[in-house]
């Protein structure tokens, strides 16, 4: 797959818990950061303090190839207990001109939850792009590689998500 592509992953568990309890874990923009290898820090911002269509939120992330970054996301998508949705900007113009133009985000992820047999079904996705981002950048600096760079960057990503979900399926059934 190339970069101009969008390059998606998507990852999902079965949740042994209501769908109710698994929401409340899901939009809690907080919780990926006891799972994830990336996400630092995450706190709302412009006196947000839940998940709301416009709501802003700031990230601090940290890769061993490229350093940390803040990335700034915005509430696209919330459909009450079924899909809670984002996009990340480069409000600090790291990967290129500074943004907090959603048509020209770094990234848009997505949780899905649907209600399965007394428990639920977590899904979760990211797409890479539109905008520029860390794999722009890598692409930029070895074309030849494009298509193992974006590889590489799916399988982080998806590493990332699993350890995330299943985290939250841990939480969710253990009701902690």
């Amino acid at each position: 797959m190339r970069g101009a592509e969008g390059p998606t992953v998507r990852c999902d568990v079965r949740v042994e818990a209501p769908v109710p309890r698994v929401w409340e874990l899901v939009t809690d923009i907080r919780l990926p950061v006891r799972f994830s290898p990336e996400l630092q820090r995450v706190a709302w911002v412009d006196g947000a303090d839940r998940p709301l269509v416009g709501a802003r939120f700031e990230g601090c992330n940290r890769h061993p190839q490229i350093g940390e970054w803040r990335t700034v996301s915005h509430v696209v998508e919330l459909d009450d207990q079924r899909v809670f949705a984002w996009v990340v900007m480069d409000a600090d113009g790291r990967y290129g001109e500074p943004t907090l133009d959603p048509a020209r985000s770094m990234a848009y992820w997505r949780y899905e939850l649907e209600a399965e047999d007394g428990g639920t079904r977590l899904r979760q996705s990211a797409l890479v792009g539109p905008g520029r981002n860390g794999v722009t950048l890598a692409i930029e600096r070895r074309p030849d590689r494009e298509e193992q760079i974006v590889a590489f960057r799916l399988k982080e990503l998806r590493a990332g998500m699993e350890a995330t979900l299943q985290g939250i399926r841990k939480l969710a059934e253990e009701g902690g």
